[in-house]
């Protein structure tokens, strides 16, 4: 029987990445996403809540995310649940269930540098090719979903197979 383990969300970041290496030089970033959800009750009343997710990527994705991402920027991840276990020092066990992200796409539209006006044209892609001339999957298969939405944005998809 098959089975599915697959997270998607659009959020805010609600702090800067932190880029931190393995010991065998594996590239880790950790980040946090708040989502909110909003909802009117049968008395018509208007109410809201917000949930905070924590996040980890992986290689190429995560020097992406420390890269680009900042606090406070709306952005798209896709990944899978995680849950990993560890024993404190008095004999505790801890668990923390994160996201492996496997795709980001930033949804905020950039601004150049020294140009605090600027806002990137719908299909202006001159952001898709900084990271050093390498086609990304998306260009390769055509135009991102990134592109699609306007944002002018690369869209990051790592396989996860090759990172452990």
């Amino acid at each position: 029987m098959r089975s599915v383990n697959k997270v998607i969300l659009i959020g805010n970041l609600t702090r800067d990445p932190e880029l931190k290496s393995t010991t065998g030089g594996q590239s880790i970033v950790t980040l946090g996403l708040a989502t909110n959800r909003q909802w009117t009750t049968s008395g018509r009343e208007k109410r809201s809540s917000a949930e905070f997710h924590e996040c980890v990527a992986w290689a190429k994705l995560a020097e992406i995310c420390k890269e680009r991402l900042r606090k406070g920027m709306l952005v798209y991840v896709e990944g899978y649940l995680k849950t990993r276990s560890w024993d404190l020092e008095d004999g505790t066990r801890r668990f923390r269930t994160e996201i492996v992200l496997q795709d980001m796409i930033i949804l905020e539209k950039r601004k150049n540098e020294g140009d605090d006006d600027y806002v990137p044209e719908s299909g202006d892609n001159h952001a898709e090719h900084e990271m050093g001339g390498e086609e990304t999957p998306q260009e390769a298969a055509g135009p991102s979903e990134a592109t699609a939405a306007g944002t002018g944005e690369i869209a990051a998809n790592i396989d996860d197979d090759n990172m452990f």
